[in-house]
């Protein structure tokens, strides 16, 4: 089973970062509950109903959930799991799920990652690249931008010969309104130095994305 980020290692508790919890005065409800309850009456709902009294701030706890990769320090993810080992193939770890948010409609895309790269003396603990897909899967995004992100992270933080990055992903904007062709999946990659020069190191790459996963 893949690991999410764990909150006691990796979340520092900012529940304020990019205003989604701004201390609001006393008796007031903070700006994500005012917000919430102004859309429901907005769509014709009655925000004082039983089963909606408590909505706004289930949804005000929800959104900080759904983005606390923006409250993560990219530094305190990795925390030292970078180590010098005499390893010069090519790691891949694949089939790495996640969920995030599309920034265009704020509907849910979720699918799976595969991550690969080519070490250059230094490997990173297996536990981080989950992490590092979940840190920037739990931001408004769009799945290019994700792929090049997770890619570039690797790249900068271990300086490996080259890295690779494939996300196949279903979107809840294409499956729940415009079109609603439900079931279409999307995928995107970012391949980096020697993945991107190389084409025998990305075949290498892809070859290995096509091999069954084994199941315990």
């Amino acid at each position: 089973m893949v690991e999410s980020i764990e909150r006691d290692d990796d979340y520092d508790g900012d529940e304020a970062a990019n205003g989604l919890a701004a201390d609001a005065p006393a008796g007031e409800q903070p700006v994500v509950e005012r917000a919430v309850r102004e859309i429901l009456v907005e769509i014709g709902e009655d925000p004082d109903r039983e089963g909606l009294l408590r909505t706004p701030e289930r949804m005000h706890k929800m959104w900080l959930e759904l983005t606390r990769g923006y409250r993560v320090d990219p530094d305190r993810l990795i925390n030292g799991a970078v180590f010098d080992v005499g390893y010069s193939e090519m790691v891949v770890i694949k089939g790495i799920p996640f969920y995030s948010l599309c920034e265009h409609h704020m509907l849910p895309f979720f699918g799976t990652a595969s991550v690969g790269y080519l070490p250059r003396g230094r490997v990173i603990g297996l536990s981080k690249i989950p992490r590092i897909v979940e840190m920037y899967a739990r931001r408004l995004q769009v799945q290019e931008r994700m792929t090049q992100q997770i890619a570039d992270y690797l790249q900068s933080r271990l300086n490996p010969y080259g890295s690779g990055v494939v996300i196949e992903a279903e979107h809840l904007c294409l499956a729940m309104r415009g079109v609603q062709k439900g079931g279409a999946t999307m995928v995107t990659s970012s391949v980096l130095g020697a993945f991107r020069n190389s084409k025998e190191t990305r075949d290498e790459f892809m070859s290995h994305l096509e091999r069954a996963t084994p199941r315990a």
